[in-house]
């Protein structure tokens, strides 16, 4: 694909200003969009956003358009960005159905566990007029803030990011479509195996709930990775991690584990979960969540967790370490995630087996 392409960045808060801001920079022409004009009325006044970026370009990325009608921001697009929380993908995409073609690329930044899958259900269930390719990254790209209503910052740009398609043989397109502007996107596969390789599903959820007395009594003032990962806390995180892995397994996919990624994306290693986060300098001054109404609870149980322990549960794997952080998560909250998650029967795989389930994410079809 050539370098002339339209983008469409969907969600304004943190993550879409600063990436609508830093391709504007980079002389890309890029829509924003917003449910909410409020959100987004300075910058529709300015025609643009400020962006501080310590490592690269920084100033005014001027945009074409800022928009709270969905019809009119998708229109003309060729690459359509999702940066908004998972919990709200299915909501973008039953708002986006109408309006969606085929030559569009919609990509989920990050899409969590399954929610690549999830996009395209419900496109299927709003009767799509087009077959636009979903795909999704294993991990946001950046580190950004919003300070103010019409200004960014980002604080770092990973290096190196998983990215795929449904279906796995249009990786190479997507890859083509965005990569004279993000390079640091390389082929995951599927979007199995990104979801899979979610670690904020491992490490967010349960720290926080292990962590609860301490959050609401000092309302988050404590090193959340330091001060909240005791040796018993560990040992939680390390029986969630290895039923992540071993759902991965049943589906035919090598999980990285929890060691494995602190010593490839921050060369911290230890014997055990427990010292290798320690060994991690980049985690000392992170706080804790202020409150338990957090993201790290109503975003990664129901968008990440419940997803896993579906997956292990309809495939024969043991997940009850993985189903107790959910149900303390329910508790707490007085809220049922396994209704309001990813299940398998929201998902339209509830009852494929594994080989049709790998069959549907490598090929798209479903028969």
């Amino acid at each position: 694909m050539n370098d002339n392409l339209r983008y469409t960045v969907i969600g304004a808060g943190n993550g879409g200003k600063a990436m609508a801001a830093h391709m504007a920079l980079m002389g890309k022409e890029v829509t924003l969009y917003n449910r909410t004009f409020a959100n987004i009325e300075v910058i529709a006044e300015r025609g643009g956003i400020d962006l501080e970026n310590p490592g690269g370009v920084s100033g005014f990325g001027k945009l074409a358009k800022v928009t709270d009608r969905i019809g009119e921001a998708l229109e003309g697009a060729h690459v359509i960005m999702v940066v908004v929380p998972s919990s709200g993908h299915r909501d973008i995409a039953a708002a986006a159905a109408p309006y969606l073609r085929d030559d569009q690329i919609v990509l989920l930044h990050p899409g969590r566990t399954c929610g690549a899958i999830e996009f395209a259900q419900v496109l299927r269930e709003n009767n799509c007029p087009g077959r636009p390719v979903i795909a999704e990254a294993e991990t946001f790209i950046y580190a950004s803030r919003s300070e103010g209503p019409s200004f960014a910052r980002i604080f770092r740009i990973k290096e190196s990011v998983p990215l795929a398609a449904l279906p796995a043989t249009k990786n190479k397109t997507v890859l083509d479509a965005i990569h004279h502007v993000y390079p640091q996107y390389i082929d995951g596969g599927n979007v199995l195996k990104t979801g899979l390789n979610n670690m904020g599903a491992v490490f967010h959820p349960t720290i926080t709930l292990l962590n609860a007395g301490w959050i609401e009594t000092t309302h988050g003032d404590f090193e959340f990775y330091i001060d909240g990962v005791s040796p018993s806390v560990a040992k939680l995180l390390e029986t969630v991690d290895r039923e992540r892995c071993t759902v991965a397994s049943a589906l035919g996919i090598r999980a990285r584990t929890g060691l494995e990624w602190l010593a490839l994306a921050y060369d911290a290693r230890g014997d055990n979960l427990h010292d290798a986060i320690h060994n991690q300098s980049g985690y000392y001054g992170i706080k804790a969540p202020p409150t338990l109404n957090h993201r790290y609870l109503f975003e990664e149980i129901p968008m990440s967790l419940v997803p896993i322990a579906a997956l292990g549960q309809r495939y024969g794997v043991s997940v009850r370490g993985i189903d107790a952080i959910i149900r303390l998560a329910c508790i707490i909250h007085n809220t049922d995630y396994w209704r309001k998650g990813r299940t398998l029967e929201k998902l339209g795989i509830k009852d494929l087996s594994v080989e049709e389930l790998t069959h549907y994410v490598e090929t798209g079809e479903r028969d």
